[in-house]
Order: C-alpha cells, then sequence, then structure tokens
C-alpha cells in the first residue's frame, strides 16, 4: 500500500517534532540531524568522520530519548573482543543451564565510538547484526528489536594504532557524514548551558519505540517512480565506469539510496520521491562506496569530484508526483 498525502503530511510533521527536540542537545545541526534520523527510519546505520568533542555521543543519546529507547557506547580499542559487543554465553550453576548474557550491541541507539581503532576481528562482529539486526552466539539466534541504529565514529585526524575499514565494513553504513563544529553564536550557547553535563537528561519522549518501527513501515511506502529508479540505477552505473575509480557504487548502495530517499521524501511532505531526493542525498550516501583510483587520488581527485561529475553527466528524469 502507497503512503497517501495525508500520511505524508502527519510524517513530516512528527519528524520535525523529533529533530526539534534532539536540536535542543545537539544545537545548529538540524541538517546532520535529520540525516542521523532519517538513517534510523530507512532502518540503516550510520558513519561519523569527525574529530573529537563535537557531539557524537550527545547525538546518540539525544536520539534515543526522544524515541523512548535505549542507547549504549563502546569504546572500540585494539584488545576489545567480539563477545564485548555482542554478548557472551555462561553456564547457570544453580539453573543447570546456559543463559545468554546481551552485549551493548542490542541498545536501540549504539555509538561505536574509534571504530577503527578494534581489530578487524571485533569490527566484523558488526557485520551480521548490522545487515540483519541479529546475533548469533553459539547458534542461537537473538534478534536486536526496532529502532536499531548503529552510529560509528572514526577520528580522521589521528590515524596511528587504527584499522582501516575494509569496504564491505564500510558498504553496510547508509550514510557517512559528519557534525562538524558549531558556528560562534550556538558555540556561545552551548559555553552558556555548559553547568549541564547532560543536555540529553533532560528530554522528554517525543514517540515510543513501536511508534518508530511503525514510521519506518510507513517511510518504507512512499511511492518511487520507475524513471526514478532508473536514474538510481544509471548514476551507480556511472560511478563504476568513471575513469578514477577502481571501485564503484553496488546494488546495494543503490537500495541503500531508494531506502533513504523514500524517508527523506516523506520528512518533506511528499508520498513520492524526486530526483533532487537523489541529487541531495548522493553524498552522504554514496561518498564511503566509492575506491578511487590510486593515481587519481594521488592527483587530488576525491569521492565529492566523482560523484558531482556523476551528477553533471547523467540526465534526471522529470518525474511526475505519484497519483
Amino acid at each position: 500500500m502507497t503512503m497517501t498525502p495525508e500520511q505524508a503530511a502527519w510524517f513530516q510533521g512528527t519528524f520535525q517534532r523529533l529533530v526539534d527536540n534532539v536540536d535542543r542537545a545537539v544545537q545548529g545541526k538540524r541538517e546532520i540531524v535529520s540525516l542521523v534520523l532519517a538513517s534510523m527510519l530507512a532502518e540503516g546505520h550510520v558513519l561519523l568522520e569527525d574529530a573529537p568533542g563535537t557531539g557524537k555521543t550527545s547525538l546518540a543519546k539525544a536520539l534515543a530519548a526522544t524515541v523512548q529507547g535505549t542507547s549504549a557506547r563502546i569504546q572500540f580499542t585494539p584488545d576489545l573482543l567480539p563477545s564485548d559487543v555482542t554478548g557472551v554465553t555462561i553456564y547457570d550453576q544453580q539453573q543447570h543451564r546456559f543463559e545468554f548474557h546481551k552485549g551493548p550491541i542490542f541498545a536501540s541507539i549504539v555509538l561505536a565510538d574509534e571504530i577503527n581503532r578494534a581489530s578487524p576481528k571485533t569490527q566484523s562482529a558488526l557485520l551480521e547484526v548490522m545487515e540483519e539486526s541479529r546475533v548469533t552466539v553459539d547458534g542461537v539466534t537473538h534478534e536486536t528489536g526496532r529502532p536499531f541504529l548503529v552510529i560509528a565514529t572514526q577520528n580522521p585526524i589521528e590515524q596511528a594504532g587504527t584499522y582501516k575499514l575494509p569496504e564491505a565494513q564500510l558498504d553496510r553504513f547508509l550514510i557517512k557524514t559528519s557534525i562538524g563544529y558549531p558556528d560562534i553564536a550556538v558555540t556561545e550557547s552551548i559555553l552558556a548551558g555548559a553547568s549541564d553535563r547532560n543536555p540529553s537528561a533532560g528530554l522528554s519522549a517525543i514517540i515510543t519505540t513501536s511508534a518508530v518501527a511503525d514510521m519506518a513501515d510507513l517511510g518504507a511506502s512512499v511511492h518511487v517512480e520507475p524513471a526514478v529508479l532508473r536514474y538510481v540505477a544509471e548514476l551507480a552505473e556511472a560511478t563504476r565506469e568513471d575513469c578514477a575509480i577502481r571501485l564503484g557504487v553496488s546494488v546495494r548502495g543503490a537500495i541503500a539510496m531508494i531506502r533513504i530517499a523514500k524517508v527523506w521524501a516523506a520528512s518533506q511532505g511528499r508520498h513520492f520521491v524526486l530526483p533532487d531526493d537523489i541529487k541531495t542525498l548522493a553524498r552522504p550516501v554514496w561518498q564511503h562506496r566509492l575506491l578511487l583510483d590510486a593515481e587519481a587520488e594521488f592527483a587530488g581527485t576525491s569521492s565529492d569530484t566523482v560523484i558531482a561529475r556523476v551528477l553533471d553527466a547523467v540526465a534526471a528524469p522529470q518525474a511526475r508526483a505519484a497519483a
């Protein structure tokens, strides 16, 4: 069943209320908050490449408080084990049976802080849970529930003692973005409330976790014209054929674009996706999925350059509104 205009209007109003609430804790970053929230409703995950102290933990806590969910922070270090993330099975001597003790990955919003500092073995522990929202330990599968959002961070400045995320891991993230530093006016406002060490603690829940799951299902019902589907397919193909690219956008990357474009359109009060939605989301959804040729990278070409070039080269369709 396709979303109706009335449902789109309700979705937009609820979405903006959620953004307004999170903005009370993470000030001056409404666009980033909107992207992260859209990723959660598209049931994807977020990679934040940012310097320390920009509000990543506050964002995760504020989101969890807004949707009446739980939050967990995992500090990734070289000695972190997969079981420290997923959980472990322990034998109960009184009950004479094995019991599974859930790890921090079972929270609604999980902040995987400095994910590239953990070993590849520990990083791989996130592959199944990020893709399928479940964890298998000792042959038993455990569901994470809905909503489930992993916000992983990595520091772009300090690379010593880190393990670069492989392409298969990067492809699991729906978007990659950064919060960045606030402007002077917002910084002044933050400093005025510096005595409050946990700004998200005072936030009231706007909706329940079950309502978030309903919003995710509703967002998935947004209409996408065949012409827009073809546009995304042509853009993905163009990235693979670009002379500066060794590895272009995969089919998973194209599917990710459609998933978040539906939610993004609904957040704008529309029950159909426009080509402009694809253009707006191209950078955060695809920049981390492109593997540049070494010579092109040395010459100064970036993923953003390639995406801009592809958007210019591929003609956007004149999509009509859904009935």
